[in-house]
């Protein structure tokens, strides 16, 4: 019964009947992993061959563009899954490295599982298309959508744009440098505009690096 309420904080398992919950409790391969404060648990590149489910602790992610230039850091805490729309694709690798910020509980279900409770399981085939699907309908608007308005809406869009979850601590190693070339516009403009932000409580100032203690204020 722990299993079965486990599952279903995770939005792949929602909406399952009970007998279809206990069956694939009953019929699925679990992994159960263990993960100590400050050990790895995949390095961006790595592929994906199983889906981890967190269910208690915390994750630090960690994600970097090509050039190295900017990184920005997350913090994922349970219930929260992997990286799931990494498993299938062109390009079945992690894009970001996590590791456990606390100790970290986890279970695990590798692919040839995974493709089997899609053929046997209705209601996880659909939780899991849907989750591609929104994942692909919310990267095709990034075009269309209004043009900020303001320095500050283009530095908060350069910001959201690069994270995994849109909520919460965020940290950002990147030189103001960087983000007026991304941006088309002068140092000194950014500077002016991240000042500006700071002395708002919006973000936090460092060489190198810039502290957001929580991202969704930012669209107050």
């Amino acid at each position: 019964m722990e299993i079965y309420d486990q599952l279903l904080r995770f939005t792949l398992f929602q909406g399952m009947s009970h007998a279809d919950l206990m069956e694939v409790v009953g019929h699925t391969k679990l992994g159960f992993l263990k993960v100590a404060a400050g050990k790895r648990l995949v390095k961006e590149g790595d592929p994906c061959s199983q889906i981890f489910f967190l269910t208690h602790g915390t994750l630090q992610s960690k994600t970097q563009s090509d050039d190295h230039t900017c990184r920005v850091t997350e913090h994922m805490t349970a219930p929260y899954i992997v990286q799931p729309e990494r498993i299938f694709g062109l390009s079945q690798r992690y894009t970001s490295t996590f590791k456990a910020e606390t100790p970290c509980n986890l279970i695990t279900i590798d692919k040839q599982e995974v493709m089997l409770l899609m053929e046997t399981q209705l209601v996880f085939r659909l939780n899991l298309v849907n989750i591609l699907a929104t994942e692909t309908q919310r990267l095709r608007r990034h075009a269309w959508r209004s043009a900020p308005r303001s320095l500050r809406e283009r530095i908060v869009r350069f910001f959201f744009s690069r994270c995994l979850y849109p909520a919460g601590t965020k940290t950002f190693n990147v030189l103001m440098t960087q983000i007026a070339q991304e941006l088309n516009d002068s140092r000194l403009d950014i500077s002016n505009a991240l000042n500006g932000m700071q002395a708002d409580g919006l973000i936090s100032l460092h060489r190198g690096r810039i502290e957001i203690p929580m991202i969704e204020k930012l669209l107050m």
